[in-house]
């Protein structure tokens, strides 16, 4: 039987790596998806390559209350309700030591990664049903330090007291909270910071990563997914407030 017959999930960066690969895996268990993110055409694109009637798009920038309101009330006028929001849409920011972060680099990370993540539980809780699942999408970096990533690796970090504190708060309606920290993931984001580590070795870079990981690879984006599918399912109906890791063995240190 399908994991998520009859269920209705709302994916923000839903044109993004991990989000498209969810929408897939997620469309193949039975449910109906929202994908959400602010560039129109690879949305587009998205939908089209998947090619289901049960996969709808609406453009929002999360970090902006109105459009948050906006993709949370299409949901609910599209398919009429909402059992599983992914609430996955993050930016990378650059690396610099923070004595030359550029502060409004830092303030899009924070308002993407944080506010984003933020406005999306606001707005989404009303409209979603008791029992529902929520997936916070934080990363190995809210675990554990990196430098010269000041911004990404503070908003991942606060990913994780978000997912804690609604975890408790939407606990009496039954709904679960948690969050997927996954490592490097072979998709674009480590493209561009493979670049920003060493910059013009990008190959150089991975290799040094896929080395810190025991696996010895990155994950690939259905790796995250299947994860992802996990804590939207009722295979993990007994499980809130905590974090997912997908990582190799990276962080078992």
């Amino acid at each position: 039987m399908s994991k998520l017959a009859n269920k209705v999930a709302v994916i923000t960066g839903g044109s993004g790596a991990i989000g498209s690969a969810t929408a897939k895996l997620f469309l193949e268990e039975g449910a109906k998806v929202i994908l959400v993110d602010l560039n129109e055409d690879a949305l587009k694109k998205v939908t089209s390559d998947l090619n289901s009637p049960d996969v709808k798009f609406v453009t929002a920038d999360v970090t902006k209350a109105g459009d948050v309101q906006k993709y949370a009330q299409y949901a609910v006028d599209t398919f009429g309700k909402v059992d599983i929001f992914f609430n996955n849409a993050g930016i990378e920011g650059v690396v610099k030591p923070i004595t030359e972060y550029p502060e409004d680099v830092f303030d899009k990370v924070i308002s993407v990664n944080v506010k984003g993540v933020w406005l999306g539980l606001k707005y989404v809780l009303p409209v979603m049903n008791d029992g529902g699942s929520i997936i916070n999408t934080s990363s190995v970096a809210g675990l554990e330090g990196t430098a010269n990533m000041t911004a990404y690796i503070t908003s991942k970090h606060a990913v994780i007291g978000l997912t804690r504190t609604i975890a408790l708060e939407a606990a009496p309606r039954g709904i679960r909270v948690n969050s997927v920290h996954p490592s490097p993931v072979d998709n674009r984001m480590m493209r561009s910071l493979e670049d920003g580590f060493v910059p013009g070795a990008g190959e150089a870079a991975k290799k040094s990563f896929e080395e810190a990981i025991p696996l010895k690879r990155y994950a690939t984006n259905e790796d995250i997914a299947k994860g992802v599918l996990f804590l939207a399912s009722d295979d993990s109906k007994f499980i809130t407030g905590t974090k997912l890791v997908i990582d190799g063995g990276m962080t078992m240190a």
